[in-house]
């Protein structure tokens, strides 16, 4: 037990850093190699704050925890939504731009809808992972007429081709060997515990795969970029649902549990819509720190959600 909660901490801890510092080799060589600033921002940077749920829950899928898989994905989005995002409101109220409002989220809903739709087969298989994956260019491709300021605006670090590649394949082995060292922590835990690797992945590393998003949605507010804070959020949901769910489906195709029917799903679904409603018809186009707070409230009453339906193995 000791063990596994040290293999959660330091996967936790070096999944972040070391997604942080293959995105900044990647962006960085991707830049030597005559790749556009709009580009880069487009894929690799939207890509590499999802990087840490997609590598956990491709090797979760890979060593048979499918449930911990989909907890990732489900409980990130829960978490970008009602903790980065209220805990971002708290300290900088969010201005929400208009095509966010007209669009993006309509689109997010959509695709949540989607996924509650193919879980009604009661499984994610081969079929459901590639609809999934083939959905994703399309997103992009909405999101690139939206994104070119936000693009624009991405810093590309200026370092030497050796510098860039070790960072990239550096920091790409570490971002895998952390991913397993906290998919084996994790499981170990839920063992221990007699609870499911599906309430491990959907609290303690849905959190933690989350930090990316929180650090980036907290530092574009320092720099008055809320719009890009929300930006953030919402593409990391877009990419964790069709990529982490998709690839998951393809690895292992997995059945789904009974509590993500009536527990999880709604409330993914729920905080979703909830975001629009706040953001269309908020004052003045904007997330106030009272939505914030009821968003962190939100977030606590979804953790005694959790802890109340939980039945031990």
């Amino acid at each position: 037990m000791v063990w596994a909660t040290v293999a959660i901490i330091l996967g936790i801890a070096l999944t972040v850093i070391s997604a942080d510092k293959f995105v900044e080799g990647a962006a960085s060589l991707a830049s030597r190699l005559g790749m556009s600033h709009f580009l880069i921002g487009l894929t690799i940077v939207s890509i590499g704050t999802s990087a840490p749920e997609l590598l956990v829950s491709a090797v979760a899928a890979y060593e048979g925890s499918p449930g911990l898989a989909l907890g990732n994905a489900l409980g990130s989005n829960i978490t970008n939504i009602a903790l980065v995002l209220g805990a971002t409101a708290c300290v900088f109220p969010l201005l929400v731009p208009r095509p966010l409002v007209r669009r993006e989220l309509p689109l997010l809903i959509f695709v949540c809808l989607c996924v509650y739709a193919l879980a009604y087969r009661g499984v994610y298989d081969l079929w459901a992972g590639l609809a999934l994956l083939a959905a994703l260019p399309v997103v992009l491709y909405q999101l690139m007429k939206d994104e070119s300021q936000v693009a624009d605006e991405t810093e590309i670090p200026d370092l030497s081709l050796p510098a860039a590649l070790i960072l990239t394949l550096g920091g790409l082995l570490v971002l895998l060997g952390s991913s397993k060292a906290l998919v084996w922590g994790a499981t170990e835990v839920a063992r221990y515990f007699g609870v499911s690797e599906l309430i491990i992945g959907l609290t303690i590393v849905a959190i933690g795969t989350s930090l990316p998003e929180l650090a980036a949605s907290m530092a574009s507010a320092l720099k008055n970029k809320t719009d890009m804070a929300l930006g953030t959020v919402i593409g990391s949901n877009f990419f964790n649902f069709l990529g982490v769910i998709g690839i998951a489906a393809i690895i292992s195709p997995f059945a789904i549990e009974e509590d993500v029917f009536t527990r999880d799903l709604p409330w993914t679904l729920g905080l979703t819509v909830l975001l629009w409603l706040l953001a269309r018809f908020g004052a003045h186009g904007t997330l106030k720190r009272s939505y914030g707070i009821l968003l962190i409230l939100l977030y606590v009453s979804y953790l005694w959600h959790i802890s109340a339906t939980i039945v031990p193995n």
